[in-house]
């Protein structure tokens, strides 16, 4: 099972920024269980939804030829939950950017409040080892709203 956790990417700047939004809905199966009858996102999820974010940049920062997989997450902390109905405004930033390796620190918000913040790393391998090149140069452009269905 893969988790799309990146539901729009409202702007971004090379090797730099990023920010997007992941909209948290009833419908999810993670919510089933976590927690039963008080459905909130996983912390961990709003984290893999930041590292992804990272991915983004990075693919669309080499024209698709690398992307971003985490190694560590070196700080984390969580200041609150995001629940079903919730829009998470995701800010993702490079804190060191190398041909191979990278950097971020991030944070997810709801309303303007702090959820979670994160600082990771990791190594940045050939996208097309691990997916389809202009499968996710589309799907960008699509997140992007450049692109229509």
């Amino acid at each position: 099972m893969r988790y799309l956790l990146v539901d729009r990417i409202l702007d971004w700047k090379a090797s730099e920024r990023i920010r997007g939004i992941k909209n948290v809905a009833m419908t999810e199966d993670f919510l089933e269980f976590h927690f039963p009858g008080n459905p909130v996102m996983p912390g961990v999820l709003m984290i893999e939804a930041l590292v992804q974010l990272a991915g983004w940049l990075t693919g669309a920062s080499s024209d698709f030829k690398g992307w971003f997989l985490p190694d560590s997450v070196d700080r984390c902390k969580f200041y609150g939950f995001a629940l079903p109905g919730d829009q998470v405004e995701l800010e993702v930033e490079a804190v060191a950017f190398e041909k191979d390796k990278a950097a971020f620190k991030g944070i997810g918000t709801v309303n303007g409040k702090k959820k979670a913040v994160a600082e990771f790393s990791g190594g940045i391998i050939p996208l097309s080892e691990i997916g389809d090149v202009e499968k996710e140069r589309r799907f960008f452009k699509i997140l992007m709203r450049e692109l229509s269905l």
